[in-house]
Parts: C-alpha cells; sequence; structure tokens
C-alpha cells in the first residue's frame, strides 16, 4: 500500500536540518560526552510547584476529556494576559488551546491555505516551517532575510513574492538568528499582507526573552487583528517544553472553525496538564523573568568570551534562548563546522543550513547548559574556529 503524497512530501523530499542533533544523540546514548547545544530545552526543568499542580489536579481527578476548546479559567486568562502584553483587546473566544505551540503553527496553516496554495516563510526559519506548510497541502516559499541586514526581512522582498501567496509566517524573537524584529520591519510585513490579502501567522513564543527592545505583536498593528494569528506556548517562558500546552489566538470566527479542527486532530489538551499552566500562568511576570534569567545571563557571559577573538562572529542576540554565530571566517558551512566540532571537541551546535540556505555559513548555538559548562564550551568553539582560519 502507498502512502499518501502529503505525507511523503513533508519533508520535501530531502532532510529535516536535525542530522547533526541526532548524530549527538546517538553519541551520548553511547556513552560519550558530549556537550550538547543543539536543541531550546531548559536546563532549570520545570519548576516543582508546577509539577505538584499538574499531580494534585490530576489525583483530583482531571484526567478525563477536558473541553476541546481548552478550559475556560485558561483562555481567559490568556486572553487576559495577550491584552495587557499588546494592548489589543482580547476575550477567550480568541483563543484556542493547543498541544504545544506546533500543533498551533499547524492549525493555523490548515486555517490559512487550501491544498496547493502558497504560504510564505522567512530563511532562517525554524527547522520545522517547510513541513509544516507542506503538511497543510501546501506549498512552502521561503524569503530571504540577509545577514548584511541583521536578519531583519526586508519588506519589498517579500513582496516579491507575495502575489498569489495566501500566507506569510514570521517569528520574533527569531529562531535561529535572536534577532528581535523592529517596528519598521513589522510595519513594512503588516503593508505587504494588507495589499496582498495575507494571513499573518505570528510565531511569539519567545516573547518574555527580550534582551534588547521590546517584543511587538503584529496583532496590535493597525488593521492587522482581522488577519492575524498568532501562536503562543508555555514552552519557552515556563520552561514547559514537555507539557505540550499552547494556543492560538485569532479573529473569533476562526478559532469558532478552529475549535472544529481541533475536535478531529487532538480533541483537546489533558485537563490537568491545562491546570498546571494556569497555575503557571498566574505566577506572573516575576516567574516568567525567573525561567528567562539565565538566558540573558549567559547571552552577556557570550558576548565577553567573544569579544577576545576574531574568528567567530555574532549575530546581535536581542531575543531567544539563541546565539547565531558567523563562522564563514573559518572556511567551512555552517554544517561542516558543526560536524567537525562535534567530532573534534565533542560539542553539539546546529549548523545554520538547517534553518535554510540564508544562514549557511553559520552555527545556532543553544544557551541551555550550566553557565561554567558554556563558557568553556564556547571558548573552545572560538578555539577550534581560530585554528581553522590559521590554516
Amino acid at each position: 500500500m502507498q502512502l499518501s503524497q502529503r505525507l511523503r512530501g513533508i519533508n520535501g523530499g530531502g532532510s529535516d536540518g536535525w542530522d547533526v542533533f541526532l548524530r549527538a544523540r546517538q553519541m551520548i546514548a553511547a556513552g560519550v560526552d558530549v556537550t550538547e547545544l543543539t536543541i531550546g530545552e531548559h536546563d532549570i526543568g520545570t519548576a516543582a510547584p508546577v509539577l505538584r499542580e499538574m499531580y494534585d489536579t490530576a489525583l483530583a481527578g482531571h484526567t478525563g476529556y477536558a473541553a476541546v476548546p481548552g478550559i475556560g479559567a485558561l483562555r481567559e486568562a490568556v486572553a487576559a494576559r495577550v491584552s495587557a502584553r499588546t494592548g489589543v483587546p482580547t476575550t477567550s473566544a480568541n483563543v484556542l488551546i493547543t498541544p504545544g505551540g506546533q500543533s498551533a503553527l499547524y492549525s493555523a496553516h490548515i486555517a490559512a491555505l487550501d491544498a496547493g496554495d502558497t504560504g510564505l516563510i522567512i530563511d532562517p526559519f525554524y527547522a520545522t516551517y517547510p513541513s509544516t506548510v507542506r503538511a497543510a497541502g501546501a506549498t512552502p516559499v521561503s524569503i530571504q532575510a540577509r545577514a548584511a541586514d541583521a536578519f531583519q526581512p526586508r519588506a519589498e522582498a517579500i513582496a516579491a513574492r507575495a502575489p498569489g501567496a495566501k500566507s506569510l509566517l514570521i517569528n520574533s524573537p527569531n529562531n535561529p538568528t535572536g534577532v528581535v524584529y523592529s517596528r519598521a520591519t513589522l510595519e513594512g510585513i503588516a503593508q505587504v499582507c494588507t495589499v496582498h490579502d495575507l494571513w499573518l501567522i505570528s510565531d511569539e513564543v519567545y516573547d518574555t526573552q527580550v534582551w534588547e527592545g521590546g517584543h511587538i505583536s503584529p496583532r496590535s498593528l493597525p488593521g492587522m487583528a482581522e488577519r492575524t494569528l498568532v501562536v503562543g506556548s508555555l514552552s519557552k517562558s515556563h520552561a514547559m517544553t514537555g507539557s505540550r500546552c499552547g494556543w492560538l489566538v485569532g479573529p473569533e470566527d476562526a478559532i469558532a472553525d478552529l475549535i472544529s479542527l481541533a475536535t478531529n486532530i487532538t480533541y483537546g489538551v489533558p485537563g490537568f496538564i491545562q491546570l498546571a499552566g494556569l497555575f503557571a500562568l498566574r505566577q506572573g511576570e516575576a516567574f516568567e523573568e525567573e525561567v528567562s534569567e539565565p538566558f540573558r545571563r549567559r547571552r552577556q557571559l557570550a558576548r565577553e568570551v567573544l569579544a577576545d577573538q576574531n574568528a567567530v562572529a555574532l549575530v546581535p542576540a536581542q531575543g531567544a534562548m539563541y546565539l547565531m554565530l558567523d563562522v564563514r571566517a573559518t572556511g567551512l558551512s555552517g554544517e561542516s563546522f558543526a560536524n567537525d566540532l562535534l567530532d573534534t571537541h565533542r560539542i553539539a551546535v546546529m549548523p545554520g543550513e538547517s534553518f535554510g540556505d540564508a544562514a549557511s555559513g553559520h552555527i545556532r548555538v543553544a544557551m541551555t547548559v550550566a553557565d561554567d559548562v558554556f563558557v568553556a564550551a564556547l571558548r573552545r568553539l572560538c578555539a577550534h574556529a581560530e585554528t581553522l582560519a590559521a590554516s
């Protein structure tokens, strides 16, 4: 029996970009001591009080079917959080609770795209973006944000690919680059979406990790609330990656239809997970700052290490839990450098090429290990790059 073309074509006939990560995990499983700087997994883990809430609410009986759109109190809490952070009036009718941000991304593309449509994405992109568009039966078309522009996407470049497209997916603060889109960038994007009648899908899962400037949700720009679907999650803001609790915020009519989709693909999120998520949200901004503080601190440590050498350049790290490092001075591609670094020093990083063509010659480093381990790994990385650049 032959599987559907939609399923067989999800990865576009090529790699999904996780080869170095998978090789590092195989080495770790074999007992090799590898410093793992590949994925955005908090080293602090989910806070004990959140886990206790999860445990207590499960024991209290919240293990059956939960409301498909999400428990009312959680939808209201997300709406209040979005209203407070963006200034856009938001109610529970604008919110769908999803099993993590990835489910929200997929649902948003199902909402925006018919089979055969074109969905635009910005390159560099998170590794699942192209395959998410393909999973919706559509064709991903990437628009390069250039290193020379500090990876801020140009509105004119988007406009050139917009005719005939139905959606545009953006991510700020950005994974993998760590760049926070400026107001001018977002206003240009909003204009293109309005002129070309595009749905804007805005992945804002890193909105609590902003080190310079401020986060602007494009949904808050004039005329954008009715054409923007915002992806959010507790994974990054509350260190709840494995709990799979996220949300999609959008126009009421779109959310109403997306509830029907959720009924058919997920049938909701477990009640004890949602109640733990509600508990986490109720801890307020101080808790979110506690979760994000290690990355703010490690960003500064990284800047100090990188200031002492010339072989590795740091892309402006304005937000998120990653650094994008330019290793072109070594003469290697990002993929070759990452593989060489893993083989030589047992340090695992993601090649820039995993995230599209625009980040070729770069690597992404996750700031997700203890400070001393992180600094030691960065110093070895830089020394390795200096040796290669000098050869």
